[in-house]
């Protein structure tokens, strides 16, 4: 039996953790067993990495799997209201819990506040009356449990310290 590394994120799970599952198992067996180990209600949905829409409960892993195996995610919010604020200006998105920050950052910053790549490069996403900046790779899902289906950033300058970034100990 093949089996198959699943790294995932949900609701309630903020870091990647890892799971592995028989290649040939459903993504409903996978759902079920996320479900059953992290004490979730039957009624999550479950998504690919930066997927739209939920994966189907009968499709099969093994047609799925990526260079790193399975990315996932775990969540009750099919849509995630997202707004984003700098310098006064608030843009708003719906997007699916799966979607990575690195993926909201380059939408508010790029493509609705038109900073160029490099502009964009020297912000983070920061959550909305924090200090809290999630990393690139973090599933926007694993910030709010349902049925609080809504965050708010704001887009702030990445303090550097010696060209490095703040976030990074010396």
């Amino acid at each position: 039996m093949t089996t198959i590394d699943v790294f995932y994120q949900g609701e309630g799970v903020r870091e990647v953790e890892h799971m592995e599952i028989a290649a040939e198992d459903s993504f409903g067996t996978l759902k079920r067993r996320l479900a059953e180990k992290h004490g979730l209600p039957t009624e999550i949905l479950l998504f690919l990495e930066d997927a739209d829409e939920p994966i189907g409960e009968a499709v099969i892993i093994v047609g799925h799997v990526g260079d790193a195996g399975i990315k996932a995610h775990v969540h009750r919010c099919h849509r995630i209201k997202v707004t984003v604020t700098f310098n006064g200006e608030t843009v708003h998105h719906e997007f699916a819990p799966s979607t990575r920050i690195a993926k909201v950052k380059h939408w508010a910053a790029v493509d609705k506040l038109h900073m160029s790549e490099a502009e964009a490069g020297e912000h983070v996403l920061q959550i909305a009356g924090t200090h809290d900046r999630p990393a690139p790779g973090i599933h926007i899902g694993s910030l709010i449990t349902c049925p609080e289906c809504k965050l708010h950033f704001s887009l702030v300058p990445d303090h550097r310290v010696n060209g490095r970034s703040s976030a990074v100990c010396l």
